[in-house]
């Protein structure tokens, strides 16, 4: 006889009431979800990391190359300034008035050297459309043979190319710059400039009484009994300066011999003409030093009738002037001694 209720079977799991199957599963933990899931947001960060480095290496590349081109571009642009003659004599077939300016110092080295007049002087008289070619002056003077060398190749252009040259005078044109402003066909002042100064020195210092009171012993050894004349610690002799005075005399009367040359019967000497003295351009004028008051445009406008002005001066350019200053900061020492010796037209 069957039993209403059979015994547990102890293997068996115990029955369960109504949802509890829902019950335990909400209960247990949720299962740990995939590797592919868990390791998305890490794969994305990487890749952004990746990328950002890339483009950021990209950046870096290019500008690299674009700062080697603009360095290439500026190297080329300062090469083309320093190796370009600053010159600006080109050939112009209409009709102008040609400058060439006559400024600073008349040296050799300088803007105003005769290498640098010559050359501007023979590209201007060159030039078929130049009507006449002006040298625009403002020098306290320079070197007797820079000016002598100028002077000589005035008067051969004019010879050659039949056109007038004429001086313009700004503030100053003293010593040098009248030698070269003598052989001009008129001088130009104006009435405040400053004209003449015909004359020659030679200036330095001396040092022997100083040397004495400070007990000073000066040891100058030459091959020469006058080698050292012109030094300034040494004494100088009778016959030495009696030599150096010839010089200077003789350079002197060059100096009037091309004045009284260019000048002509409209100079007006009195015993101060050629004593070194100058004087305002009104009083030149009046002297015969120069001929009339006027200006560059004055002169371009009424005298030469073309008032198109065309400047053909010539100067060093960036790359020489720094080759110049270099040399000059070499050996500035003995070449100023040895310039301060020679005669000059100040």
């Amino acid at each position: 006889m069957n039993s209403p209720n059979p015994p547990p079977n102890p293997g068996a799991s115990p029955p369960h009431a109504p949802g509890s199957d829902l019950w335990a599963r909400a209960a247990s933990p949720a299962p740990a979800p995939a590797a592919s899931a868990a390791g998305g947001w890490e794969r994305d960060v990487l890749e952004k990391l990746v990328f950002a480095t890339i483009d950021e290496q990209r950046a870096a590349r290019r500008w690299r190359i674009f700062s080697r081109l603009l360095w290439a571009a500026l190297t080329l642009v300062v090469l083309w300034i320093l190796f370009y003659k600053d010159t600006t004599a080109t050939t112009s077939s209409s009709p102008h008035t040609a400058v060439v300016e006559v400024k600073g110092e008349i040296a050799s080295g300088a803007d105003a050297s005769a290498e640098f007049i010559v050359a501007a002087m023979r590209s201007a008289f060159e030039d078929s459309g130049s009507r006449a070619v002006v040298l625009l002056i403002n020098s306290p003077g320079g070197s007797p043979v820079q000016a002598g060398i100028i002077n000589d190749e005035i008067i051969r252009l004019k010879g050659k190319y039949d056109k007038p040259l004429y001086a313009v005078v700004e503030e100053t044109c003293a010593s040098a710059a009248y030698y070269i402003a003598a052989a001009a066909d008129e001088i130009f002042v104006d009435k405040a400039s400053i004209v003449g100064s015909i004359g020659v020195l030679m200036d330095g210092f001396g040092f022997t009484g100083t040397m004495e009171k400070l007990g000073v012993e000066r040891r100058l050894l030459t091959a020469g009994e006058n080698k050292g004349f012109l030094d300034p610690f040494s004494p100088m002799s009778g016959a030495q300066r009696e030599h150096a005075q010839q010089m200077l005399s003789q350079i002197h009367a060059q100096f009037i011999g091309v004045v009284k040359a260019g000048r002509g019967n409209r100079l007006r000497e009195t015993p101060e003409t050629f004593s070194g003295l100058f004087w305002t351009g009104q009083q030149a004028v009046e002297m015969g030093l120069a001929d009339k008051l006027g200006s560059l445009d004055y002169v371009a406008r009424e005298v030469v009738k073309a008032e198109d002005v065309v400047d053909y001066t010539r100067r060093d350019n960036v790359a020489e002037r720094l080759a110049k200053r270099f040399g000059a900061a070499m050996g500035g020492g003995a070449v100023q001694a040895l310039r301060s010796s020679l005669p000059s037209l100040h």
